[in-house]
């Protein structure tokens, strides 16, 4: 896979699971996150360039989970190495300060192994 990404990033060793914030579907779970983008494993291809609203949740400092939304725009969409998966490469258009605070923590404590 070539590299598309601009910040540093975490692998979810915990399946984290994403859904579709507009209509409430599954739309897949995060292979990996950064501050400003992430990696979907997904069923279905993404739409070629186009916009999202998920939800997900992140443990925070205590280790609670916290209710993540973050608007998201479609980069890339290749299939993956399992059959009948892909990955989607998104990059984040809309996120609040709280909810940034909580991916940037997350990666924090990632770095350190503390989570």
């Amino acid at each position: 896979m070539a590299e598309h990404r601009r910040a540093p990033r975490r692998r979810a060793e915990e399946v984290i699971q994403v859904t579709n914030a507009i209509t409430g579907e599954p739309a897949g779970r995060i292979g990996n996150l950064s501050i400003d983008g992430m990696m979907l494993v997904t069923e279905r291809p993404a739409r070629e360039n186009a916009l999202y609203q998920f939800a997900f949740q992140l443990p925070d400092e205590r280790g609670r989970l916290q209710p993540v939304e973050i608007g998201m725009h479609e980069q890339w969409t290749e299939a993956a190495s399992v059959p009948g998966q892909h990955w989607i490469g998104l990059r984040f258009i809309d996120v609040s300060p709280e909810d940034q605070a909580l991916v940037k923590g997350w990666l924090e404590r990632g770095r350190h192994g503390r989570d």
